[in-house]
């Protein structure tokens, strides 16, 4: 059996970690005087945006338990209302202001909705999913990729730059996010990889995977405060070997190179960063934003750095035309189908012990540790709520 003594809280978190930014809607889906409800880590949170801002609250009336978001009803501009018994909270603070069917009531302005701060940046809404005790979060900077210095040689453009453009797309994932965090910079994944369309017409030689040669293939970027805490694989460095070929298995190197600068790294609670990538000059960040124990929400983004309109209008013609169809999706659906294949022997963590490792996981395990050591709360539902159905996704790469 596999020792997972060393990073325990990261195999009770299947729900996901509490007192963390998590990205939760494009600002787009959200219009003025607009109302979603979502899940993350369990917790039903209601957003509605009111003039220009963007207010957070707990789903879940206090009263019976339903969804607020189920039926939208806002009777004032600065309050929403449960549809069942008309239980009205106010959005700048979730105070009970009043009760449509009993307007006496003594229990108006005794109780009401846990509220989350928000921030929107860059066209997308973070909310900070924390415990009603917690205090004031940290700032968004603390769950995100620390910026990359512009005198960098091989700087690429972060999600936070005042001059990035954002695009990208969010899909449901039946997998744990833990499955999705490790997918996504896990060194010997790149095998999947090798004969997607956007491999073959960019002619890169992406290797069968990287085998890590030293102590230093990983590094963990660490510090004394809330964060960002996050591990770097060394690719470049000497400190891995890259596989370009297996002779006994008939595999031979298929291309000329990848994008220099191509570091990837992986940043709590769930984000995951690639420089220049899928191309020089670009950046993926993707997030693996959870829903429940058994799903979560793929966030997939291209960051452009767009001084111009010039240059936002060729971006934007670029991802529409080559980075979603080939990236996006022909390239990441490889890594949803591994997910979702893994899920089975992960659920409810049973696939912790009973997993075998091989050298290339030196990443993975560096990541558990991590979050065991920095995580501000694991997620434990006191009463899970379901997500919404959705029917099952058929993410089965194209042969």
């Amino acid at each position: 059996m596999n020792d997972t003594s060393a990073y325990q809280p990261y195999v009770e978190a299947s729900w996901g970690l509490m007192n963390h930014w998590y990205p939760a809607l494009f600002s787009h889906e959200l219009g003025d005087d607009g109302l979603v409800g979502l899940q993350i880590a369990g917790v039903p949170i209601l957003l509605r945006r009111l003039g220009g801002n963007v207010h957070a609250l707990r789903d879940e009336c206090v009263h019976r338990g339903v969804k607020l978001s189920l039926q939208p009803t806002c009777l004032t501009a600065d309050t929403v209302t449960c549809w069942y018994h008309g239980f009205t909270y106010r959005l700048a603070d979730g105070q009970l202001s009043a009760i449509a069917v009993s307007p006496e009531d003594p229990l108006i302005g005794t109780v009401g909705l846990q509220t989350y701060p928000v921030v929107e940046r860059n066209g997308l809404v973070y909310v900070f999913v924390g415990d009603a005790d917690y205090g004031a979060p940290p700032p968004l900077e603390a769950d995100l990729p620390p910026l990359v210095d512009r005198s960098h040689r091989h700087w690429s453009p972060h999600v936070l730059d005042d001059d990035a453009v954002v695009l990208g797309i969010r899909r449901r994932v039946q997998s744990n996010w833990r499955l999705g965090c490790e997918n996504g910079f896990d060194p010997g994944h790149i095998f999947i990889h090798r004969n997607t369309t956007l491999v073959r017409v960019q002619g890169w030689n992406l290797p069968l995977g990287m085998r890590p040669v030293g102590q230093t293939a990983v590094s963990w970027l660490e510090n004394d405060g809330d964060g960002p805490h996050g591990v770097r694989n060394e690719f470049g460095t000497d400190a891995y070997l890259p596989v370009n070929e297996h002779e006994e298995l008939g595999l031979e190197p298929l291309g000329d190179g990848v994008p220099a600068g191509s570091r990837t790294s992986m940043w709590m609670p769930c984000c995951l960063q690639v420089e220049n990538f899928p191309q020089r000059g670009l950046a993926q960040f993707e997030f693996y934003v959870p829903v429940d124990d058994q799903t979560h929400d793929y966030w997939e983004l291209i960051v452009a750095h767009c001084p111009t309109d010039a240059d936002r209008a060729r971006f934007q013609r670029d991802y529409d035309d080559i980075w979603e169809p080939l990236g996006i999706y022909g390239f990441n659906d490889c890594d949803i189908f591994a997910r979702e294949a893994m899920e089975p022997f992960y659920r409810h963590g049973g696939g912790f012990p009973a997993e075998v490792l091989c050298a290339t996981d030196v990443m993975t395990v560096a990541w558990r540790q991590l979050v065991s050591r920095h995580n501000r709360g694991v997620a434990r539902p006191g009463r899970p709520v379901a997500p919404d159905p959705v029917p099952p996704p058929s993410y089965r790469p194209a042969s």
